[in-house]
């Protein structure tokens, strides 16, 4: 079932191991924080990457490859991610270019190693999904979507900004079973609020509203997630961000199971076509 974790200072140690690291076999997620000047060097065997800068500059080797200069933005408000994808196993290092350089890690078991690449900004696919009216609007950003077909494996990361008041994952799905019309992907999401003081609430539950929960949501808390449907929500006057991790147990493409109660809401909601089409790729 999911996991829960608050907020805490990491310090630059892994926030979900994967492997044994209870419910997720599949996801991997780190944040690595760095002043001016500072590196961090690792390796994930097994867990191929995707290394996105939410906030400063940096240096980032894989390798022998160097790419120079990766971030664009200031925090994870302004603009599109600039990231390096990196295979499993590979020796990382990331050395910051600038003070508050942020880089958020995200892993997905992987035993097929393709070539380290950048993923520029102009790179990154948008689709907007819900509305205003409906409570709905959130745009999501593939940073690693379609755009890794054939040089990734099984790993999709994106980046989702919930307009305050509004619901995500919504109308309420789940992506745990390989079936006809279903895959089984586990995912992990991170959050922060504009104002930071913002707030939010994460369900969770199986078929039938079967032992529901649900977690109040702050800035810097972490939901891992191996089975069940999960919508989320922001309060009002809260802008919500959630970073991303989806990784597929036997393939790559998603396809999210909606809830049957509630599949009349999908041709209420603009969008959701156009997202399922993207999550495809």
């Amino acid at each position: 079932m999911p996991k829960f974790i608050r907020a805490y200072d990491n310090q630059n140690a892994p926030l979900v191991a994967g492997g044994g690291d209870a419910p997720t076999t599949l996801v991997y997620f780190n944040l690595v924080r760095l002043a001016a000047g500072q590196t961090h060097a690792f390796s994930v065997p097994g867990f191929e990457t995707v290394n996105v800068v939410l906030s400063g500059r940096c240096d980032v080797k894989v390798g022998t490859a160097h790419f120079s200069g990766i971030g664009q933005r200031k925090d994870v408000w302004s603009g599109r991610a600039d990231s390096v994808y990196a295979p499993p196993g590979a020796d990382i290092v990331f050395t910051a270019q600038a003070d508050a350089t942020e880089i958020a890690v995200a892993g997905g078991r992987c035993d097929v190693v393709h070539a380290p690449y950048r993923i520029t900004p102009e790179e990154v696919d948008m689709v907007e999904v819900g509305s205003v009216a409906t409570k709905s609007r959130r745009r999501i950003f593939h940073v690693l979507g379609a755009n890794g077909t054939g040089r990734a494996g099984n790993l999709l990361v994106s980046e989702l900004l919930c307009d305050d008041g509004c619901w995500s994952g919504y109308p309420p799905h789940k992506h745990d079973t390989d079936r006809d019309g279903e895959t089984d992907h586990e995912e992990a999401y991170h959050y922060r609020f504009r104002p930071e003081s913002g707030f939010g609430a994460q369900f969770s539950y199986l078929d039938g509203i079967e032992d529901p929960k649900v977690h109040m949501t702050r800035s810097g808390d972490t939901f891992v997630i191996d089975k069940g449907f999960h919508p989320t929500v922001t309060s009002p006057g809260h802008e919500e961000y959630v970073f991303t991790i989806l990784v597929g147990r036997t393939r790559r493409p998603l396809i999210q199971w909606f809830e049957p109660q509630h599949r009349h809401l999908m041709d209420k909601i603009p969008g959701i076509a156009d997202m399922q089409k993207k999550f495809l790729a």
